[in-house]
């Protein structure tokens, strides 16, 4: 029999997203203007490197903050031409669902809705500091938090003379 709320309402599994919001940006160029006359100069082709994380917060009554973490490193030669960080938040509605559910919706669904919005800023961040656009290609959420859990589950059976 399906539980009723106050409301009168049968209670069904409900995912709500509340706000979206930029929680830190940073931008930084440490070798600026040199590195644009270096741009031009060099045969060296930039190196960016991109670093993701995510994590989620309870923040009670059903309500979780999650942040998505992105952060790129593009360096010309052994110079770093620019750094840009932007954490991307979400608060994040989610009641009805049993925790491995929940667990992958904060773990893949909430990122995934949160990096468009992270990516056009990083992509603003680096135009506005000068430099050529960037855009990030679209990652797979999904894939990456099978593959967190995969590591997870093998981490637990793991015996220690096997490692």
């Amino acid at each position: 029999m399906a539980e009723i709320t106050a409301n009168g309402q049968a209670g069904q599994p409900q995912l709500v997203l509340q706000k979206i919001y930029v929680k830190d940006a940073s931008f930084e160029a440490p070798n600026a203007p040199q590195v644009f006359q270096e741009m031009g100069e060099t045969e060296a082709q930039p190196q960016v490197q991109l670093n993701l994380g995510h994590k989620a917060v309870d923040l009670g009554n059903d309500l979780f903050e999650v942040v998505l973490s992105l952060t790129l490193t593009c360096n010309l030669g052994d110079r770093t031409a620019y750094l840009a960080e932007v954490h991307q938040a979400g608060i994040f509605g989610i009641g009805g669902f049993t925790n491995d559910d929940r667990d992958g919706i904060l773990g893949s669904y909430c990122p995934n809705l949160l990096f468009p919005y992270a990516r056009q800023m990083v992509s603003a961040m680096i135009q506005e500091g000068g430099f050529p656009p960037f855009l990030l290609q679209p990652i797979n959420f999904d894939a990456l938090y099978a593959e967190q859990q995969r590591q997870q589950h093998e981490g637990a059976g793991a015996h220690p003379l096997n490692s």
